[in-house]
């Protein structure tokens, strides 16, 4: 199975999936029970509410795992913005491997999906703004880079993939390192490359910017204080509103003249989309 995203394991991903649900003796009881051996089904997944794609791609693995010569067609594409009721992929194959990949499949194209419809929505509110959406690390343990590409199909652009390529000094690390400045020069003199620092005040920038910060993170202001701080940064380094976003705040953060806007609730709290997959007969 090939899915083009680096650092994803789809054969991995598939297995351990499929595992959890079918137990130590890697068996579907129902299906096993209800279904003929030699049954077929053709099945259609259709989106119940307006949304944008993410993960059919991963879904259709699912189904080719448990039965290699299923027939799927791709009526729509990740990333595709699709209206309530659209069709977006067709099936037919072996009855029982399609029962049993069914929740896998579709647990995985919801959440992405779901993911990739927030972050669209975020996205919409600042066009024209030329701040750029971000995503956070705030992601489910194990599923960081496949919710990360659902964001990069809702057109988000990512941020940190880890702890490993970049610095991101925080309150709690100046807490320690026993200032701002200090952090920074630390980092700097690791010789760090990127070096992004979290200020919640106005007077923490001066002293990040003389030590060596190559990006300001503007961490919980408002409106108004945002557009002092941009301007006092006067475009030295990016800048980077964070920290209690909503979808009623962004536009007026956005139109601050911040770089970036980063939103954790976009990996974080994204409902699920309403996806589902009708079976009949063939």
């Amino acid at each position: 199975m090939s899915f083009p995203l680096p650092g994803f394991d789809l054969d991995a991903f598939i297995a351990s999936t499929l595992a959890e649900d079918l137990g130590p003796d890697g068996r579907d009881v129902t299906s096993e029970a209800v279904i003929p051996a030699d049954a077929m089904f053709d099945g259609v997944m259709d989106s119940r509410d307006a949304v944008t794609l993410a993960g059919l791609p991963i879904a259709a693995a699912f189904f080719r795992a448990l039965d290699p010569d299923v027939e799927i067609e791709l009526l729509r594409q990740d990333g595709d913005r699709v209206a309530a009721g659209t069709d977006i992929m067709r099936i037919r194959g072996k009855a029982r491997a399609m029962l049993t990949a069914e929740r896998s499949a579709l647990n995985t194209v919801q959440h992405l999906t779901g993911i990739a419809t927030m972050t669209r929505a975020y996205v919409d509110a600042i066009l024209g703004t030329g701040a750029t959406l971000l995503d956070t690390r705030k992601t489910i343990p194990g599923l960081r880079v496949l919710e990360k590409y659902a964001t990069r199909m809702g057109g988000a652009t990512n941020h940190r993939m880890g702890l490993w390529d970049a610095a991101m000094i925080k309150d709690n690390h100046v807490a320690v390192a026993g200032s701002v400045e200090e952090a920074v020069r630390r980092a700097a003199a690791a010789g760090i490359a990127s070096i992004i620092v979290e200020v919640d005040r106005i007077d923490q920038i001066e002293p990040a910017l003389a030590a060596g910060a190559t990006h300001l993170l503007l961490d919980n202001m408002d409106a108004p204080t945002l557009r002092g701080a941009v301007t006092l940064v006067g475009g030295r380094v990016p800048t980077e509103a964070s920290g209690g976003v909503t979808l009623d705040s962004i536009r007026a953060k956005a139109e601050t003249g911040v770089t970036y806007i980063s939103v954790g609730r976009l990996t974080q709290s994204a409902p699920a989309a309403d996806i589902g997959l009708d079976f009949a007969f063939a």
